[in-house]
């Protein structure tokens, strides 16, 4: 990988960073427009990162960070853990961005409501500048996800550097949450979910529940479940991995079906015509607008260094992401997911993930054998991949239980096994991660139309999952919250 940029690389950049930063300086002339500045950052975040990427390549093979490409035939040694100069820079930029989400609440603090030739009163001067103008919780939930996000980075830093075991890190994303889990706690504390209307007419009303407004009461429970949330996300990233732009290319997919739900929020929307009878009024903006407009000012940096280091990763990968970028990634989901309220829908926009961590768990939770690396396994002499397997020793053959599920699982084409002829037991079986299932069920191919099948598959997840969100709720749920007003994600599907 050569360090230098191309001649059309850096007038590209170089043009792309001049837009940027005139975007960015006109912005001063109103009222700070922090939509318009994160969009510009964003773009300053993909140059530098692409620019970075580029720049520091031979320094972290220098210092040992470097891996060899597997899955193809001249297995050249590339830059590993560039995830972590994506997260770098993308931090950097939230913390530039900064001021600009509280523009006016500034200026109205700090200058009597804007006007700077304010007469202050004396008890005013004891009692500071008009602080109660400020939005303390907003900033506080902004600082939050800053904290947050530099201990799962630093996680993962740490991981690619000392290769942790899976056992000792798993949790560690669940302790990086707390700040968020304070602040959902002191600034929004719903805990309350929808139940499904056909379920309402045998559910009495108790402390905990309540059919007639449709609400299930979950308490602590519910933030137990933005701990687990914090954790799956991180890791599902992490275990959906092992060919070229996969880790980078679905997170780019999330992100993009991510933005795309905030901005159902934003804009006005005609009524649901799903149960055939006139909406309500629906006011406008949403009361959800604030929470939606935060999840964009993290998403729209998060897309333009992810942008930077796919076009690095992608086939065929001139670097590497490490498990920084995957960490990252994922709790940068469960931060919007979390603080955005709609931590239920982010689940719909990971089906792939969950059934891959279905899938894998026989392997993850040694109830199957669970080789290091369980990566597709390349065929020089096609040049394709093909699906990576276990090998049981003849001197160790497969449990009885083992052999009643891999035979089970054979049969409904959910992975494939050798049996030994002549001693009937099963020699080898595909590995259980939806990489290898999908060669299993299309046959070898070549790595980059492999990602490309897994991408495609997201994405076609992704929009089902917001079809029935935003379509097909008023089916099974009382309430919709994007189209009633005042009914926070917290309290409904």
């Amino acid at each position: 990988m050569t360090a230098a940029l191309s001649r059309s690389e850096a007038w590209s950049l170089l043009a792309l960073s001049s837009t940027c930063l005139g975007i960015f300086v006109n912005t001063f002339q109103g009222d700070g427009a922090p939509l318009i500045v994160s969009l510009a950052f964003s773009g300053l975040a993909y140059s530098v990162t692409y620019a970075l990427i580029r720049w520091l390549g031979p320094t972290f093979i220098g210092a040992g960070l470097k891996g060899k490409d597997m899955s193809k035939a001249i297995k050249k040694e590339i830059p590993e853990t560039m995830g972590a100069v994506a997260a770098s820079i993308y931090l950097l930029i939230l913390i530039a961005f900064i001021p600009f989400p509280f523009y006016k609440d500034i200026v109205a603090a700090t200058s009597g409501g804007g006007n700077r030739d304010v007469v202050v009163q004396a008890a005013e001067v004891e009692t500071g500048r008009f602080l109660h103008r400020f939005p303390h919780s907003k900033l506080s939930a902004y600082l939050s996800a800053l904290l947050t996000l530099h201990t799962t980075t630093l996680l993962g830093i740490t991981d690619d550097i000392l290769d942790l075991r899976w056992r000792h890190k798993v949790l560690i994303p669940a302790l990086a949450s707390l700040p968020l889990l304070l602040v959902y706690y002191v600034d929004f504390g719903v805990t309350s979910i929808v139940i499904p209307r056909f379920l309402l007419p045998y559910i009495p009303n108790t402390s905990i529940t309540n059919s007639e407004s449709g609400l299930i009461h979950l308490g602590p429970l519910y933030y137990v479940y933005m701990a687990a949330l914090s954790i799956f996300a991180p890791n599902s990233i992490n275990i959906l991995a092992g060919i070229n732009g996969i880790e980078v290319g679905q997170s780019i997919v999330v992100a993009v079906l991510l933005m795309l739900n905030s901005s159902l929020y934003l804009i006005p929307f005609p009524g649901n015509p799903i149960l055939g009878s006139s909406p309500p009024p629906r006011e406008y903006p949403h009361p959800a607008t604030d929470s939606h407009l935060f999840t964009l000012y993290l998403l729209l940096p998060f897309l333009g260094v992810s942008i930077a280091l796919y076009t690095h990763n992608r086939y065929p990968a001139r670097v590497f992401v490490g498990d920084t970028y995957c960490y990252f990634a994922g709790m940068v989901f469960a931060v919007v997911g979390i603080l955005g309220h709609f931590s239920k829908t982010l689940l719909l926009l990971l089906i792939p993930q969950i059934i891959n961590f279905l899938y894998s768990s026989p392997q993850l939770f040694k109830l199957i054998p669970c080789p290091r690396h369980r990566l597709p396994k390349y065929n020089a002499r096609t040049n394709l991949l093909e699906p990576s397997v276990t090998e049981y020793p003849a001197e160790r053959p497969p449990s009885n239980f083992q052999t009643m599920t891999l035979t089970a699982l054979a049969k409904m084409h959910l992975l494939e096994i050798q049996i030994d002829p002549e001693t009937n037991n099963i020699r080898s079986s595909t590995n259980f991660t939806i990489l290898n299932l999908w060669l299993v069920w299309f046959g070898p191919m070549r790595e980059d139309k492999l990602a490309l099948g897994l991408l495609s598959m997201q994405t076609a997840f992704g929009l089902l999952g917001l079809f029935v969100r935003h379509r097909m709720a008023l089916w099974i749920f009382s309430l919709d919250n994007r189209g009633f007003p005042g009914w926070g994600e917290g309290s409904a599907v």
